[in-house]
């Protein structure tokens, strides 16, 4: 076996392509691929899941603070937000308007000369189209049907009226669940989205589950479920939850990337993200304020490592985005809504970094890719493990710790491969050269910045590819 060590020294820098302009629906509405792996549009274009978990969004934040923050999720390159439609019953947002109460009545949902709750809804899906984002909305958040506090006969005039009024705009996905196991109260679930499925099938659905689980664990086979979503959650390595019905093994806690193969081990295979993994700046295992915070560099590599492994996109958590903190506002998990309110956090690291694997994913082939572990000679476990992904003349590896990477350039065409190197934290690329087709040992020494992780690129000398 024949080992090429190359010293990271070449200058050539490239920058990823633009994000395309336009709405996202002028390409049609969203639909699973034909592989069952990916998101695309009708046209046939593919669709990259990038969502920022604006929970607490419609409750928190006014008209003008709801402006501002989707206008920093579409420059960002965020295309989706997750957002809890009501978080309690009764839920109340900034001006102190009630989304419904407890008798399910929504014959007061527009009442002339006020701005309720849901023109409130309105203005945010509204605005959340005019700039190029999607509407993941939760329905209700899972704790309120674990109390009890919708049945599905309530299920079902919620869902009724749901469809009603958002079914026809253009950037909806529905959601089921709200971190909540799928079997308990399976029957509102069921209600609930069968109900929104019979009077919309134009957007796609999914189901928000508890931590550290995946919704195909309940609801693969269920027609309405179009995609999968998993929770990978906020623990560290060995802070077990002790759970013995997890998809995956004590012990693997951060590896994200098992909840893929996870979910795909289910039939039909259908597309799988994570939809919740470690919040940027949230204490590691959520509860006890002394524990370290979780860095956009662990942002960074759940990112990597669910996509990678074959997921359909990602969702990216921040500590005080997700819950809009901001100063006379409670702050949960140890958040300090006067030390860093939302729209201070809108400047955190993590938040802007997301965008670049987006446009690494879009800039290839793309409907081709699969993971390819095969691809990595002597790999290592938890941060030393390097994922693999690849399409047919192209080969993605991400490195966490900077540590060197044997890679079998034969696993893609070509007798000649040209290499690059990306920063995942500002996207720049660097060129390494070109190389034969064989196993070769690839050592990376870090820019000035300091940045250890990284993805390298290789891709057949024939491909019609530029980076620029």
């Amino acid at each position: 076996m024949r080992h090429f060590l190359y010293i990271l020294a070449l200058s050539l820098t490239l920058s990823l392509p633009a994000l395309a302009a336009g709405s996202p629906w002028d390409n049609g509405d969203l639909r699973v691929s034909a592989n069952g792996r990916f998101l695309q549009f009708a046209n046939g274009k593919p669709f990259f899941w990038l969502a920022d978990t604006g929970w607490l969004l419609p409750e928190r934040l006014n008209r003008d603070e709801a402006e501002h923050y989707l206008a920093s999720l579409g420059r960002a390159g965020y295309n989706v937000v997750q957002v809890q439609v009501i978080n309690a019953i009764p839920s109340f947002n900034a001006y102190g308007q009630m989304a419904l109460d407890r008798g399910f009545d929504f014959s007061q949902a527009d009442r002339p000369g006020v701005y309720g709750y849901w023109n409130h809804m309105d203005y945010i899906v509204d605005r959340a189209a005019a700039h190029g984002i999607y509407v993941a909305m939760v329905c209700i958040w899972g704790g309120m049907v674990k109390r009890g506090d919708m049945n599905a006969t309530q299920a079902r005039a919620y869902g009724s009226f749901l469809a009603r009024r958002y079914g026809r705009r253009p950037n909806i996905v529905w959601v089921m669940g709200g971190d909540i196991r799928g079997d308990i109260h399976p029957e509102v679930w069921e209600a609930l989205a069968t109900t929104i499925k019979a009077a919309d099938r134009r957007h796609l659905m999914t189901f928000h589950p508890r931590g550290r689980h995946t919704s195909a664990q309940w609801f693969n086979s269920s027609e309405w479920l179009d995609f999968n979503m998993f929770q990978s959650g906020h623990r560290r390595y060995n802070q077990r939850m002790g759970d013995k019905r997890y998809p995956i093994a004590e012990g693997t806690e951060e590896d994200n990337w098992m909840y893929v193969d996870s979910a795909w081990s289910h039939r039909p295979v259908k597309p799988v993200l994570d939809g919740e993994p470690s919040y940027e700046g949230i204490p590691q295992g959520l509860h006890s304020g002394s524990e370290p915070r979780w860095t956009a560099a662990d942002c960074r590599r759940y990112a990597y490592w669910a996509v990678f492994a074959g997921a359909c996109g990602h969702t990216y958590g921040n500590s005080a985005i997700m819950q809009m903190a901001k100063p006379g506002a409670e702050g949960a998990y140890s958040a300090d809504p006067v030390a860093k309110p939302w729209y201070v956090a809108l400047g955190d690291p993590g938040f802007r970094q997301m965008q670049y694997l987006k446009r690494l994913m879009l800039a290839l082939p793309y409907f081709e890719r699969v993971p390819d572990q095969r691809a990595i000679l002597n790999n290592g476990t938890r941060y030393d493990r390097l994922a693999a992904t690849r399409g047919k003349s192209y080969l993605l590896v991400y490195n966490h710790t900077g540590r060197d990477m044997t890679v079998d350039l034969t696993r893609i065409s070509g007798a000649r491969k040209r290499v690059w190197w990306m920063d995942p934290t500002d996207g720049h690329i660097t060129f390494l050269g070109t190389f034969d087709s064989r196993v070769t040992t690839f050592r990376y020494h870090a820019r000035a910045t300091g940045v250890a992780d990284g993805v390298l690129i290789a891709a057949d000398e024939k491909m019609p590819l530029s980076l620029e």
